[in-house]
């Protein structure tokens, strides 16, 4: 009879939420790569602006001015953003590790329950092998005691009929 692990379907689901959990994972990374770029995109428009605010002409210097204040704001607003989706990442993080965790328990349990089942089998048939050498032992053992007392009862006869 195969194996079967009775925790099959709980082990099951724990790995299915473990993958659920990697895919978080993964939107949470490409969430913190997406801010991550934005706050470069941010960072070479104000390079930008700065460069051509030197080269600008001293009337629109007070625009340059502003619209480098809304990009410094813009930066800041950016970087909180990218700070919350990092906290977000780790949290999933975490929850993955945990995952992780569960199903490697059960895959330990399961290997362990397998390798008792494997030595329960192995006794089994051991002791069934066992059984059917201690019934051929008795077999021949009869049959070896039938051969004595048909020879001594051949041996009688004869010494009987030698007698007569």
């Amino acid at each position: 009879m195969p194996f079967r692990y009775k925790l099959q379907k709980v082990l099951d689901f724990r790995i299915r939420k473990k993958e659920e959990q990697e895919a978080v994972v993964s939107r949470a990374r490409q969430k913190l790569r997406e801010a991550e770029q934005r706050i470069e995109e941010n960072k070479q428009e104000i390079l930008q602006v700065s460069t051509a605010k030197r080269t600008a002409d001293y009337s629109l210097m007070e625009y340059y001015d502003k619209y480098l204040h809304h990009l410094w704001d813009k930066a800041e607003t950016l970087e909180q953003e990218r700070q919350v989706a990092d906290d977000e990442l780790q949290i999933e993080i975490k929850k993955l590790i945990e995952c992780e965790q569960n199903v490697k328990v059960l895959e330990k349990h399961k290997d362990k329950q397998k390798e008792l089942y494997i030595e329960e089998e192995k006794k089994a048939e051991l002791k069934q092998f066992s059984e059917l050498g201690v019934q051929r032992h008795f077999i021949r053992a009869r049959e070896q005691q039938e051969e004595e007392e048909m020879l001594e009862e051949l041996m009688r006869q004869q010494e009987e009929d030698d007698s007569l």
